[in-house]
């Protein structure tokens, strides 16, 4: 791996997450804009529209994304990762953005690595968390705390709402990781999340079908739903995934950084966003603990791939 290789892979992960970042202002701004608008219809507009694309771009790149659905194992695996992997992670995503702020819904989100490690460490007791994973978690906890609470442990500063909807999603990001793992390498990023995007959308159609609810878009805000799907969906997973051939994983996690703060620089340029020096405080000290927990989040995952393939032998 050369240099200039995985400086070009960095600026992609780095770019992904920006963009990832900047989706969640854009759909704050319709949500502000359009007080009819729904969480559930533009995750479901961005997630077939999306997911459409991939698999139509995994097509034409030779992918062969039906196979998928030759072997049972990776067609429930893919209908599983849609709908409680994909779900949760952008609907409740969407859903914390429309009733608080894009820079608090996203950091909330962010503390899905913290989950994460949780569940790793629930399912498999035995294995003991290194001293930087106890160090990260109290972190993350201390810094939600203090965005939650801002300094006042007696009442909280945001509501409840949002922390509801921001801890789903974070669960969500979990769920999201540690459910495709087992097919990935077989059928390619492409077809996975193609599969699960499309998937998500049309079961979330079938509980509230789209088309019911009646909506003026102006051509600004076709424009912003435009970006969410192209810049904040397809653009970067693409783009994301196509920087994992130059870097790590971990370094690869560790971008992730760039999309609160992504999120949160926009937010206050264009929306004029008001954050106290509890939400920066809390904000920077979950960040610095996510990067630390990404640091051991690769050799868990590889622990529990080794786990299987002995389980399976």
């Amino acid at each position: 791996m050369t240099q200039q290789n995985h400086l070009r892979g960095v600026l992609l992960a780095s770019s992904a997450c920006i963009l990832w970042g900047i989706s969640g202002v854009a759909a704050s701004t319709l949500f502000i804009n359009n007080p009819h608008l729904t969480a559930m219809w533009l995750t479901q507009v961005r997630m077939i529209s999306a997911g459409l694309i991939l698999l139509v771009w995994g097509m034409v790149a030779g992918k062969h994304p039906f196979k998928i659905w030759h072997h049972r194992h990776a067609a429930w695996t893919a209908v599983s990762y849609g709908l409680l992997g994909l779900i949760p992670v952008q609907l409740c995503y969407f859903e914390a953005v429309r009733v608080g702020n894009a820079p608090i819904a996203t950091i909330i989100q962010f503390l899905g690595p913290l989950f994460i490690i949780s569940i790793y460490y629930f399912l498999f007791k035995h294995v003991t968390p290194s001293r930087i994973e106890l160090i990260g978690m109290i972190m993350a906890f201390i810094g939600t705390l203090l965005i939650v609470t801002h300094g006042h442990l007696n009442s909280l500063a945001i509501s409840p709402v949002i922390l509801f909807w921001g801890g789903l999603s974070a669960i969500g990001v979990a769920t999201n990781t540690l459910i495709p793992r087992t097919i990935l390498p077989k059928y390619g990023a492409l077809t996975v999340t193609g599969w699960g995007l499309l998937i998500a959308g049309l079961f979330l159609t079938l509980l509230q079908p789209m088309w019911r609810v009646h909506l003026t878009i102006t051509w600004p805000q076709l424009g912003l739903l435009i970006v969410i799907i192209l810049l904040g969906t397809v653009a970067p997973f693409l783009m994301f995934a196509r920087s994992l051939s130059d870097i790590l994983p971990t370094t690869a996690s560790l971008m992730d950084a760039f999309e609160p703060l992504a999120a949160t620089v926009f937010s206050i340029t264009f929306l004029n966003v008001q954050l106290t020096s509890f939400d920066f405080i809390g904000g920077l000290l979950i960040i610095l603990a996510v990067m630390a927990l990404s640091l051991n989040t690769h050799k868990m995952l590889h622990f529990l791939r080794r786990r299987r393939a002995h389980s399976s032998s």
